[in-house]
């Protein structure tokens, strides 16, 4: 990779807030910053492959593997922010009143069918359907995708009925883009999963000065500002 260009792996919720600072980063600085998108188990398995990058935003879980691993610069670490979850219906669906873990349910029982992913947020939901006793009883009504945009896609194509159970910030993304879907409520406080992201500088990064201060721009006060107006707290 050249000197002037950085490579970003991030995973989750944050898309928009690392999208908006890299651009900012490249103007004022001339260097290229180049983000890709994984779930977190998925860069995880790339990452012990030896894929290559400069700077990576995980869940801290995630980041504390490769800390111990060796892969990252410890002292580079910075907190980004939290994503909560939220349900989603479809956009022409009639709203449904959400206000405790009693009435998800309801809704859930409800749905014609109920989405979640397989990233973070999507093994915790898969865990509250256990929790909440209603894995058997949804059975084949539980469809499970690969990312939270296919989340929003997959509730948009069912029609009203379908719920899905995603980060509120990469539902605020898809809304943006047009997607036929919207925020019903945020889950519950009883039920809430607060999913936390870090960023941090990779060990092996060519361009350990430049990477340091996208890193630092990523987890600075004003990024906080940024991360704040998609959803992430």
């Amino acid at each position: 990779m050249s000197k002037n260009e950085l490579k970003v792996l991030y995973a989750g919720a944050v898309k928009r807030g690392v999208a908006q600072i890299a651009k900012e980063f490249e103007r004022a600085t001339g260097t290229r910053v180049n983000v890709e998108f994984d779930t977190a188990p998925k860069l995880r398995k790339r990452v012990a492959a030896g894929e290559a990058a400069d700077v990576i935003v995980v869940p801290p879980a995630v980041m504390d593997e490769f800390a111990k691993q060796g892969r990252i610069a410890t002292d580079s670490r910075g907190f980004v922010g939290r994503s909560r979850m939220g349900v989603v219906v479809h956009a022409k669906a009639e709203t449904p009143v959400l206000a405790d873990t009693a009435a998800i349910k309801r809704a859930l029982l409800a749905a014609s069918s109920v989405v979640y992913n397989k990233a973070s947020s999507g093994l915790y939901s898969a865990k509250l359907m256990e929790r909440l006793g209603l894995d058997r009883e949804l059975g084949s009504k539980i469809v499970v995708v690969d990312s939270g945009a296919a989340i929003m896609e997959a509730v948009a194509a069912k029609g009203p009925g379908a719920i899905g159970l995603a980060q509120i910030s990469e539902v605020m993304v898809m809304i943006d883009k047009g997607c036929a879907v919207k925020l019903a409520a945020p889950l519950p406080d009883e039920i809430q999963n607060v999913t936390s992201y870090d960023a941090a500088v990779f060990a092996a990064s060519g361009s350990g000065d430049a990477a340091r201060k996208l890193a630092g721009s990523l987890t600075s006060d004003a990024a906080k500002k940024v991360f704040a107006a998609t959803g992430i707290s």
